[in-house]
């Protein structure tokens, strides 16, 4: 096996020889797992690109990766030196090569850890108890989960727990290229939708560049987006986030028809068409818009009045169009 040559940190200091990414990935019959929505992205610029991406992480930092696998990205964050790295990987196949990393961290006054956890269940905050250093979320996200997984640190992100107690608490991401594109969609894009609005009602999405699938092991059958997300250092509503989300989530359910339809769902049918008329008109938003249409700043004007009526009429709170009538 070849040995490369040291690749050396930003300070000066060296990160110790180690086979590739590749050479790893073949010595230990890593395969990639279909199941798990595994690709491996084996080019160092690429991985230090993404890094890169992420902006300054200083020697106090923390940074957060989600599913290193082999350790691609991993290797890219150690030439960074941040204080301490946290490897939240859920498939153990990779210990062994995560833990070469480990050594090779020691003597750099790195501190690394591995998890062997769900990254959906991962608790950030007993693992980082205070929130003096600052944080970044880095992964080359699996494709089956990243919108969820997106969709509930949003969620943290409102409630300023989890891993954004601070506000600039930065996450860099891989997604698949059209999810990415929306997740940065302006208004009026046809790619526009729920993604789209949650994503900047909260943080200022950045599409940094798109990484073409053949540079993943296997290749998938898209290309890659990396986006970085910058939160919001004055989150545009103060709404529970639960009830943006279902409001959001109404409106775009219709993404074709007039905004009205969609959201008029949120009401019982015995007061649907008189009510959804009058939230409109109290919201100032025109009822004919396609939800793609709608403003960050109109589609909370609506979640506004809607949470006016159901401190008005508690029960509405209850109604679920699609329960079983």
């Amino acid at each position: 096996m070849s040995q490369p040559a040291a690749r050396v940190l930003s300070s000066g200091m060296r990160l110790p020889p180690l086979p590739t990414i590749r050479e790893l990935v073949k010595l230990y019959k890593l395969q990639a797992m279909k199941q798990l929505s595994q690709n491996f992205l084996m080019d160092e610029r690429l991985t230090d690109k993404i890094v890169k991406s992420a902006g300054r992480i200083d020697s106090n930092d923390i940074v957060l990766e989600v599913g290193p696998g082999p350790g691609g990205i991993t290797r890219s964050i150690l030439r960074r030196q941040p204080q301490r790295l946290m490897l939240v990987e859920k498939d153990q196949r990779f210990g062994e090569t995560l833990q070469l990393l480990r050594e090779c961290a020691a003597p750099l006054n790195i501190q690394l850890d591995i998890y062997h956890e769900d990254i959906l269940r991962f608790n950030i905050e007993q693992h980082v108890p205070d929130t003096t250093q600052r944080l970044h979320l880095i992964g080359n996200l699996p494709f089956a989960i990243s919108t969820r997984l997106l969709i509930n640190w949003y969620a943290d992100l409102a409630a300023r727990r989890g891993a954004f107690r601070r506000n600039d608490t930065c996450m860099t991401l891989t997604f698949q290229k059209e999810v990415a594109e929306r997740i940065c969609a302006p208004l009026a894009s046809e790619q526009r939708c729920r993604l789209s609005v949650m994503s900047q009602i909260w943080t200022q999405p950045v599409l940094k560049f798109i990484i073409p699938g053949k540079a993943f092991v296997p290749k998938p059958q898209v290309d890659v987006g990396v986006v970085k997300l910058i939160p919001l250092k004055q989150p545009k509503t103060q709404l529970p986030f639960s009830l943006v989300e279902r409001v959001v989530r109404h409106i775009f359910s219709m993404r074709q028809k007039y905004c009205r339809r969609g959201y008029s769902n949120l009401l019982p049918p015995e007061e649907r068409e008189e009510h959804t008329h009058l939230l409109f008109e109290r919201a100032d938003v025109k009822d004919t818009l396609r939800p793609f249409e709608l403003s960050v700043e109109e589609c909370l004007r609506l979640a506004t009045v809607y949470a006016e009526h159901v401190a008005a009429y508690p029960e509405v709170a209850k109604y679920d169009y699609r329960a079983p009538k």
